[in-house]
């Protein structure tokens, strides 16, 4: 793998997003290699609990805007098939590989643990909050400032589930962040940790957890995760996911481009971290 480090330690898997020198930023390569080291996770029947974690100073500035990314494949391709097929071909893309991947390790049978560092921006909230528990640095920091792109969220739109809705608004409307404590406050994180104890409480924590019975690991997150479902948050998340999408629409209607404002901007954050 280029961008995923994998390794086991007794019954944990630890998944190591391992690009860095982009802030972790998140590409078609990364989010397929994520995706198959989580897969094999599953598959390992001595794995009980599953670490996420970032090397580098930030967790993850989100997707990869950067012009370059843009302007290569698959983004390319999906652009010039909007004159003839519409929204299509770039929604389906999504739909698997943004908001797709992040339903699927939503509900993985195995519990997860998100450590988290720094920036955590925009799509680095999809890699966060499907995860069971999130342990935070105290120098991490929350936000999904793609209102500046004229879109009214990420694809997963886990905002009023992990904020409760008058802060979601509030975040969202701004383009605003919150630091780890804030975070802690609003139940969105279950601890706050030093940044230099921030693996050893992640992995102490999982090989806490790794002692369960994994049939009763299995039937305690997927009691917790259906409460949830029938409370509405499944057919939310799709709904939102849609006018996601529609966001895209009307910036191509607007000027002919996917996002109409605000790109160069969110790349100088996400090269920076902020």
């Amino acid at each position: 793998m280029s961008f995923i480090e994998y390794e086991t330690i007794d019954r944990v898997a630890v998944i190591t997003l391992n690009r860095p020198e982009r802030r972790n930023a998140q590409n078609a390569a990364l989010l397929k290699e994520l995706d198959e080291a989580f897969d094999r996770a599953v598959d390992d029947d001595d794995v009980r609990v599953i670490v996420l974690k970032a090397n580098g100073k930030h967790f993850s500035a989100g997707h990869d805007i950067d012009p370059d990314v843009f302007n290569s494949e698959p983004w390319q391709s999906m652009f010039s098939d909007v004159d003839q097929n519409g929204m299509l071909k770039l929604y389906k893309w999504e739909l698997k590989h943004f908001f797709g991947y992040s339903r699927k390790w939503r509900d993985l049978p195995k519990p997860t643990i998100a450590a988290v560092q720094g920036a955590c921006i925009a799509a680095g909230l999809m890699l966060a909050w499907p995860c069971d528990l999130i342990i935070a640095a105290e120098d991490a920091r929350f936000s999904d400032p793609v209102i500046r792109m004229g879109i009214g969220g990420v694809e997963y739109h886990g905002h009023t589930w992990e904020f409760g809705a008058r802060k979601a608004k509030e975040l969202l409307f701004t383009g605003g962040a919150i630091d780890a404590y804030e975070a802690h406050r609003l139940g969105m994180v279950n601890r706050v940790v030093p940044r230099d104890q921030l693996e050893s409480a992640a992995l102490t924590l999982a090989a806490e957890i790794s002692q369960m019975h994994p049939h009763a690991l299995l039937m305690a997150k997927r009691a917790v995760n259906q409460t949830l479902d029938a409370q509405g948050m499944s057919n939310a998340l799709q709904t939102t996911f849609d006018t996601h999408s529609l966001g895209h629409a009307n910036a191509w209607a607007i000027c002919g481009q996917i996002v109409t404002v605000g790109l160069d901007e969110m790349a100088a954050a996400n090269k920076k971290g902020q």
